[in-house]
């Protein structure tokens, strides 16, 4: 098989040629190991090789439904015993995962060879990768642009082909956004779908999620069944599905579809024209299909979902920068972390037990309207994205927000931040460009992006589905019937795009 033969292949169809013995899982690591090498330097997408425990894997690599094929691992909530566990933290680079996270332990089983470990902001914060321990990941498409957050690394090593599926997770967005920025398929799954322990019965108190992003709906479809059941110790579990995933998306859809959709920010701030267009063009064939249409806003306050989802962020990494304590063996401190990482564990710090419970009330109050909304709608449709991919750099500080910053952290109080208006800017400025993706997260529901656009700029934009929880298996049918028509970013264009 040729470089640009692997590259063609999605995880199934790499697994179908291992399983007719038509190539060996040794032959696939090292085209995956050449095209890693080869564009790694550029891309920033992989911090960290396993190519030598891989080679060891592949001895053995010879049952599952992906025997052999190649994946890498995010860099956060997926840890193999023994091997790196930064966070994408300067903090971290020496510790070591204890033992191999539930996620990985399924993985395994499926026959995926763990090539490696992807590039992620640090603690997973943002809708960017670009932190200071590993530098910026950079998007195939157009490097001079973010892949997304937090799973950036991954959606950069996917879609330049490097590996045909990749860990993620998404506690506010991060496996949709990297896959609209990227043109990927990320599909969000139910709350407690899949495994997030054991270090944990909940993550992010149920905001986040594992799962992968791929290049195609079967891949995704594929690795939902492997890693969907119940485990150990976790705070969320929702009825079974009893049936395969894969299979179901070779079946048409029954009915016609009751979908909603808005175009319109919910915090009320711009969204791009690209953005829209990709809504609209999705929508227009949609309606074409016959499915009943209908422009409605989510019955939910855009602003406090908005409010209560940075009060979770700021409280959790408040928790995180605490932890770090049993890491170092002494207090973390400004110097530990990032600037902004440390401005937000100090407004968690300063956040009072019953604020943090109030909103998070407003989870349930959320997911209760959206569960009244989905018995009469079927969809939720939205951008993806509020903007097509921002240039690397863009989100840097400025030098007045830097220093203020500096000063804020050495006095241990964010007090004067809040004064000058600036925590509000920060706000502003982190969900203004993706103020869709939030509410998902703190209802529970499935939400998906789809690879539908692409501006003139060369630049993909995604559009989102959300469905009522449990019920992937719509938005994975939805999805496979929209994979067919010409409006989804195929695999050629994307390679062939990502390759110049």
């Amino acid at each position: 098989m040729k470089r640009e033969e692997y590259k063609n292949y999605d995880g199934l169809g790499l697994a179908e040629l291992v399983s007719n013995k038509e190539v060996k899982p040794i032959e696939l690591l090292e085209m995956a190991v050449s095209e890693i090498e080869t564009q790694n330097p550029q891309l920033n997408a992989v911090i960290h090789r396993m190519y030598e425990q891989a080679r060891v894997a592949t001895e053995t690599a010879s049952t599952g439904k992906f025997a052999g094929v190649p994946i890498l691992l995010k860099d956060i909530g997926q840890e193999i015993k023994g091997e790196p566990k930064t966070l994408g933290s300067r903090a971290l680079v020496k510790y070591r995962a204890k033992r191999d996270s539930e996620y990985v332990s399924r993985l395994r089983k499926s026959g995926f060879l763990f090539l490696g470990q992807t590039n992620v902001p640090e603690f997973g914060l943002m809708a960017i990768t670009e932190p200071v321990a590993f530098g910026p990941a950079k998007n195939p498409w157009k490097q001079s642009y973010t892949p997304g957050g937090s799973s950036g690394g991954s959606a950069a090593a996917v879609a330049s082909g490097m590996v045909p599926i990749a860990g993620a997770n998404d506690g506010g967005g991060s496996i949709r956004i990297p896959a609209a920025y990227c043109g990927l398929f990320g599909l969000k799954p139910t709350r407690g779908r899949t495994p997030v322990g054991p270090q944990l019965g909940r993550f992010w108190q149920g905001a986040a999620v594992e799962h992968v992003l791929t290049r195609t709906v079967r891949d995704s479809a594929a690795v939902l069944d492997e890693l969907k059941g119940a485990e150990k110790g976790a705070a969320f579990t929702i009825p079974e599905y009893d049936g395969s995933y894969l299979d179901l998306i070779q079946q048409s859809l029954q009915k016609k579809l009751r979908i909603a959709y808005s175009t319109k920010s919910p915090i009320g701030t711009e969204v791009h024209p690209d953005c829209i267009e990709a809504a609209n063009k999705t929508l227009k064939y949609l309606e074409s299909e016959g499915h009943m249409i209908e422009e409605i806003e989510a019955p939910v306050d855009g602003k406090k979902v908005a409010t209560s989802y940075l009060s979770l962020y700021f409280g959790e990494v408040s928790a995180m920068v605490s932890s770090l304590e049993e890491i170092l063996g002494r207090k973390a401190t400004l110097n530990d972390v990032e600037p902004a990482t440390w401005l937000l564990s100090l407004i968690g710090k300063s956040m009072s037990a019953q604020e943090f419970v109030l909103r998070m009330r407003e989870w349930d109050v959320a997911a209760y309207a959206m569960e009244e909304f989905h018995e009469s709608y079927d969809l939720y449709v939205t951008p993806a994205t509020a903007f097509p991919p921002a240039r690397i750099g863009d989100h840097k500080l400025k030098p007045i927000e830097s220093i203020a910053l500096q000063v804020t952290g050495k006095l241990g109080s964010a007090t004067l931040l809040k004064k000058m208006g600036i925590v509000e800017q920060l706000v502003q400025e982190s969900l203004k460009r993706v103020p869709f993706t939030q509410l998902a997260n703190l209802t529970g529901q499935p939400a998906m992006s789809l690879p539908v656009h692409v501006t003139k700029e060369g630049l993909p934009v995604g559009v989102q589905f959300m469905a009522a929880r449990g019920k992937e298996d719509l938005l994975l049918q939805v999805a496979r019937m929209i994979e067919d028509t010409e409006l989804w970013i195929g695999m050629e264009e994307l390679l062939s795009t990502a390759a110049k």
